[in-house]
């Protein structure tokens, strides 16, 4: 028996009334479970299992099989989120991109990302600009992560004109050929997102225009770079045309 810290990112129904949920946790990775006659009216585990309650988990463990969920105390069920359309979107997005992130390298930080995100945006915050920290964070996790620091051709600090997805991170104007240029804000505001403390945040003031330079920035690096494809990317891009 184990008490761990998680979030549920998936549930699907198992026969007549139990659930086998999936967990992501700080400690022990992915962990499947069976919750028995969750699906029941009367069961304490009915509201406590759906996708997004983040709490502490009794769990009769399994290594790397269908482990049994005993018990769940609730810290956060992300209520507002789960109000709005486009909150819910970016929000399982996150998840299963934190997922298939955690696949690839297990650290516990891609957990901590994770929820701090889901606290901002659970508290107001834009969830796209969230959504878009988070993303370049975990590149790093990937290996794959674009060169912010310094021109990714020459390494010079200085006359930085754009960031570029072919020649992976940014470029000054020495070695700019026919790179779009970008918002001398969307530059800084990349590096930015590396290194700030998403729980930290207490406002974000930031033109549609930069946003979508951003996002349109780690949309194409993601494609080229790492070969994650997630049916909830492909829904949050159909849903910001409409919405």
């Amino acid at each position: 028996m184990i008490e761990v810290e998680g979030i549920i990112v998936s549930e699907m129904d198992y026969k007549d009334t139990s659930k086998i949920i999936g967990i992501m946790t700080k400690t022990h990775g992915l962990i499947s479970c069976i919750a028995k006659g969750a699906k029941r009216i009367k069961s304490p585990l009915r509201s406590t299992t759906g996708k997004l309650t983040y709490g502490k988990f009794q769990i009769l463990y399994k290594e790397d099989k269908l482990s049994t969920l005993i018990e769940v105390d609730v810290i956060n069920i992300f209520k507002k989120i789960k109000t709005d359309i486009v909150c819910i979107s970016y929000a399982s997005f996150l998840v299963d991109l934190a997922g298939q992130v955690m696949k690839q390298n297990n650290n516990p930080e891609i957990y901590d990302l994770l929820i701090s995100g889901l606290l901002k945006i659970d508290d107001g915050f834009d969830p796209s600009v969230i959504t878009n920290i988070i993303e370049l964070k975990y590149l790093d996790y990937l290996g794959v992560m674009p060169i912010i620091d310094s021109c990714a051709v020459c390494g010079r600090t200085n006359n930085i004109a754009t960031i570029s997805v072919r020649k992976g991170g940014y470029l000054c104007n020495y070695c700019r050929n026919d790179e779009t240029l970008v918002d001398e804000k969307a530059i800084k505001l990349l590096r930015m997102f590396y290194y700030v403390d998403i729980s930290k945040i207490t406002k974000l003031d930031i033109s549609q225009t930069v946003k979508n330079e951003i996002d349109k920035f780690l949309d194409e690096y993601y494609d080229d770079y790492t070969g994650l494809y997630l049916k909830s990317k492909k829904f949050l891009k159909d849903l910001n045309k409409i919405v």
